[in-house]
């Protein structure tokens, strides 16, 4: 029983001191078509403020810098030039970002009869 009490605070504590590593950092996405106007939403556990061709969540989570948070802006705003938060994100994680807007701007696909 102490192990599971112990192991659970480790886990706790590994949790907590993984955060701070995110709290000086924003995560930016550089989109390749401007917003027409200022646009909040929640993405990735953050909130992202868009302006001109930019969105920023300046409190951004451990789950922020991820494919699925780049593929929720895509999908909202079109495609994504760059998604950067402690480094850049590589060319084929922005594709498969991407990917969501292509298929947006496409339509819905409806089965031939």
């Amino acid at each position: 029983m102490k192990l599971l009490t112990v192991a659970a605070a480790c886990a706790a504590v590994a949790t907590l001191s993984a955060a701070p590593a995110f709290a000086g950092e924003s995560v930016v996405a550089k989109l390749q078509q401007p917003v027409a106007e200022k646009t909040k939403f929640i993405a990735g556990g953050a909130i992202f403020v868009c302006e001109s061709d930019a969105c920023y969540a300046n409190a951004p989570t451990s789950q922020t810098f991820a494919t699925d948070t780049c593929k929720t802006i895509a999908g909202k705003l079109g495609p994504v030039a760059a998604f950067t938060g402690v480094k850049p994100m590589d060319d084929k994680r922005l594709a498969a970002c991407n990917a969501v807007a292509v298929a947006r701007a496409a339509g819905p696909m409806l089965a031939n009869k």
